[in-house]
């Protein structure tokens, strides 16, 4: 399916940019196979390391991918655009109007500047923002209680272990309660990602540094990264709960394994198991890699879902394309049944489309805060903080 995707791009590009325009034939040759060879890029991913999840090339040349793929992506968009508008305006003008050669520059342009720009976007060390989320029956011990969610780490070649060690350095500059890492820490191998990830071993937090499996996880062997992340110093949540106590105040903290493992032959996913035996009246904090699970926790009394997954839809406008395979949760906060989801836009993102336009990466700090009786679970504000680099 990729394939045919990439193939109809590639002929809208061929057909609907490169034949109209006044070049000399060997200047569109060139070009239609440089576009073709930065269309492969996934294909070439694979070849470098066995997977299209992990390019194994340098930091630069993933980069260079990254752009280059974007950018004809974009331009196939906009030429599509570009077509529907023309031929809405066939009644209008009489028939169909041809389009001067100068605008398909124009849009090539455009694509070109939006996809280098959505390449720093996805590269930079994430700012700041700032959430409050306030919970019925929170104990007043934890009122101000801090939470950081990092997520979709998808250490790799293009966030490598210089990447790592400055969120580190940011994170901890932070001195928030608890750090959760909510699945997909890594894009590769035990052994090729073993040096990239050893940052991770200087997150501090009061509490702790929990973790929980992404899909990723599973892709390049589950158990051998766990046990990794646990010689970090990194705490599993995987289908558990911990309960938090502050002179008598309560409040659990429970995780679950990804989706994948309905696939996998891995644990079964059982949420009432692992909120077995939770003190009752102390509210639940959910870390749950995937957001699309979230009517069945709200269904078991969990206050609050933590989730990443989705890169937050990556563009704005096609953000929606997400949705569906989300159960619509894609970016931001949701107020599900009483509960309150919390959809994390990530603090990195997978190296084989790295572009962000207009969803941000975030390192998110959240904030407990008490609620009035009748609050609905959504109240207090959420707001960035700008501390961009």
């Amino acid at each position: 399916m990729p394939q045919l995707i990439f193939g109809l791009i590639y002929l809208l590009i061929l057909t609907r940019f490169l034949w109209p325009i006044d070049l000399p034939l060997w200047v569109k040759i060139v070009v239609a196979v440089l576009a073709l060879a930065a269309l492969q890029f996934h294909r070439w991913s694979e070849l470098s390391s066995g997977s299209v999840f992990s390019p194994e090339f340098p930091r630069p040349v993933v980069a260079l991918f990254n752009w280059a793929f974007g950018a004809i992506v974009l331009l196939a968009l906009l030429l599509l655009a570009l077509d529907v508008g023309l031929l809405l305006a066939i009644p209008f003008n009489g028939g169909l109007v041809s389009v001067p050669d100068d605008v398909r520059y124009g849009l090539a342009a455009l694509a070109a500047l939006s996809a280098a720009i959505g390449v720093q976007q996805a590269m930079r060390i994430p700012p700041l923002k700032d959430v409050e989320i306030a919970i019925r029956g929170l104990p007043r011990q934890f009122d101000g209680y801090t939470i950081l969610q990092l997520t979709d780490l998808h250490i790799s070649r293009l966030f490598p272990a210089a990447w790592a060690r400055a969120v580190v350095e940011r994170s901890n500059a932070l001195g928030v309660d608890l750090i959760a890492i909510t699945g997909d820490l890594i894009d590769g191998t035990h052994d090729a990602r073993r040096a990239d990830i050893e940052p991770l071993r200087d997150l501090r937090a009061t509490d702790g540094v929990h973790v929980i499996s992404g899909n990723h996880e599973y892709i390049f062997g589950y158990s051998t990264w766990m046990a990794h992340f646990a010689a970090l110093g990194l705490l599993s949540l995987e289908n558990r709960h911990i309960v938090l106590d502050r002179n008598g105040g309560k409040l659990v903290i429970a995780g679950i394994t990804d989706r994948a493992t309905r696939r996998r032959g891995h644990h079964v996913r059982d949420l009432a198991a692992v909120l077995d035996g939770a003190p009752k009246d102390a509210p639940v904090i959910l870390l749950d890699h995937q957001p699309s699970d979230a009517r069945h926790a709200a269904k078991l009394g969990v206050a609050v879902q933590l989730s990443g997954h989705t890169h937050g839809g990556l563009i704005m406008g096609l953000d929606r394309l997400a949705a569906p395979a989300n159960a619509g949760y894609v970016s931001g906060r949701y107020d599900v049944d009483g509960m309150t989801l919390y959809v994390n836009n990530g603090t990195a993102l997978w190296p084989g489309f790295a572009l962000r336009l207009g969803r941000p990466s975030e390192l998110t700090r959240i904030t407990l805060r008490q609620a009035p009786r009748e609050a609905t679970g959504l109240e207090g504000h959420e707001m960035e903080v700008s501390r961009i680099d």
